[in-house]
């Protein structure tokens, strides 16, 4: 007899602006059943779950919960109806002991009032004996390994007993060990009676452990798979994750790549990387690709000195160089567009003119004083060769869209007249049109003998910029890829460690 779904979500739509991050997705979830959700990054499985847990509204479509619909959930109603989820980021409390961190907002009290400590460490016991675990209960989340930590999250939910559990890369911050561990913990919470919903980018722990496994491309459910005897492909899943005709991927120009300019040695941005190791050349693009967590972001913000590193060498044109702070890697003529741009990359209440001449202008005006409204006339060449529509250079850059944000931030870059760019997501959140103008101008300027970094998600993206490739995963270089090894199915499977 087939089980009847208590869960259903009905064509959920979901836009961020004018950008639709899921479009008509409907799935259900039966009782006592492991349905896992696997995409691309950006392909919306981290947006279903914030919509199921009450932590976002979707923009249209239905939730049906026990005959029961609901245009959305909030965080309250969701939890009362018995979803919990847990998240892939820390969402503890450092000083508190794990008793505290389990109950906290949800105290036991007694008769009297008082808190039922007690009570509290009966049902925390129990829920220790339920998943086969041993901690402390009295030791302070800060005084506990990130595994112990992950354990203590899926302890804090468990207790309460949800219906449905939602759990977002759960085993991303485990051993070979302790992540089989996590997988025998899930089969043993379904068994139970609590559905699971489980997002991974781990394809062999998806086939071991799900029931079903719906698969997300670009904010559309593309297929669900019956995995019930544990034996889909990991090709078939691949192929349904990627894709894509042709057609997405934009046409590179060749560019004259010469000599070395940058080399990353033996580099460890901090405790728990692999040894990094590349070598960058005058006139290439050099893609960066991996999954969400690989350590992308922090291995580019460490070269130019937003954070420390633990160890390593840089050298520029083949000299030892000191990076120690972002100033020091302007001064070596290397740029970084932050994946950010509203919090990192741009000065939000101030002028498109004074954004673009922010880093530069020391070196083009040697006055001591100056004159604001004379800057305008310095960048009006880049503003025209980006084709940045704002009305006027005076204008707040909060004004202009997220496409002529971005194009802001890499103008500022070419008035300095960098030598390295290092891209970390250019296109994300901007139109399609926007992106390819874009590439025009990462294109241009390996062309004019400039050296790029890209780091992205898309990768139809990375794939039609790049001149190689370098795929992490787990905070470590999982190959370098030669352009005529490129593959959107090999990039994935070097990504998820499945190759």
């Amino acid at each position: 007899m087939k089980e009847q779904s208590f869960l259903e979500i009905q064509n959920i739509t979901k836009y961020f602006g004018s950008l639709k991050v899921l479009s008509d997705v409907s799935l259900d979830i039966k009782k006592s059943e492991i349905l896992s959700i696997v995409g691309e990054n950006g392909a919306g499985k981290s947006t279903l779950m914030k919509i199921l847990s009450g932590a976002l509204s979707p923009s249209s479509g239905d939730i049906i919960f026990d005959d029961n619909k609901y245009e959305s959930f909030t965080p309250k109603l969701s939890k009362k109806l018995g979803i919990d989820i847990i998240y892939q980021e820390n969402i503890l409390v450092p000083t508190m002991n794990i008793i505290e961190n389990i109950f906290v907002g949800r105290e036991i009290s007694s008769l009297y009032g008082l808190i039922n400590r007690k009570k509290m460490l009966q049902i925390a016991k129990e829920g220790l004996d339920f998943l086969s675990l041993k901690l402390d209960l009295n030791k302070t989340i800060e005084n506990l390994s990130i595994a112990e930590q992950q354990y203590v999250k899926l302890l804090k939910a468990v207790i309460f007993k949800p219906r449905i559990l939602i759990m977002d890369e759960p085993t991303s911050m485990f051993n070979a060990l302790d992540a089989q561990k996590v997988l025998s913990m899930v089969s043993n919470i379904s068994k139970n009676g609590i559905s699971v919903l489980y997002i991974s980018h781990f394809l062999k722990e998806v086939i071991q452990i799900s029931d079903r496994i719906a698969i997300l491309r670009d904010g559309n459910l593309i297929s669900i798979l019956d995995n019930k005897n544990h034996d889909t492909s990991i090709e078939s899943i691949t192929k349904d994750m990627i894709g894509r005709p042709m057609s997405a991927f934009y046409k590179k120009e060749q560019s004259n790549i010469t000599d070395d300019i940058l080399e990353v040695r033996d580099f460890i941005p901090y405790k728990g990387f692999g040894k990094i190791n590349f070598r960058l050349k005058k006139g290439e693009i050099l893609g960066i690709a991996g999954m969400v967590g690989s350590g992308r972001t922090s291995l580019l913000q460490s070269i130019v000195g937003a954070i420390p590193i633990y160890q390593g060498e840089i050298f520029i044109n083949n000299i030892a160089t000191k990076i120690n702070n972002p100033r020091d890697s302007i001064k070596h003529s290397i740029a970084y567009i932050t994946e950010d741009r509203q919090k990192l990359g741009l000065m939000l209440e101030h002028s498109v003119t004074s954004n673009m001449v922010i880093v530069g202008l020391r070196d083009k005006i040697k006055s001591f004083f100056t004159n604001i409204k004379s800057h305008s006339k310095y960048i009006e060449h880049i503003v025209e060769k980006l084709k940045i529509k704002t009305s006027s250079l005076d204008k707040e850059v909060k004004f202009l869209s997220g496409g002529n944000q971005q194009k802001c931030v890499l103008g500022k870059w070419l008035f300095e007249d960098s030598q390295i760019f290092i891209f970390d997501e250019p296109t994300r959140g901007i139109d399609i049109n926007s992106k390819h103008e874009f590439y025009k101008f990462i294109n241009e300027l390996v062309c004019n003998g400039k050296s790029v970094i890209i780091a992205s998600s898309d990768m139809a993206e990375i794939i039609s910029l790049s001149d190689r490739i370098i795929v992490m995963k787990n905070k470590s270089i999982s190959t370098l890829l030669q352009r005529h090894e490129f593959s959107e199915e090999i990039i994935l499977k070097h990504s998820l460690g499945v190759i």
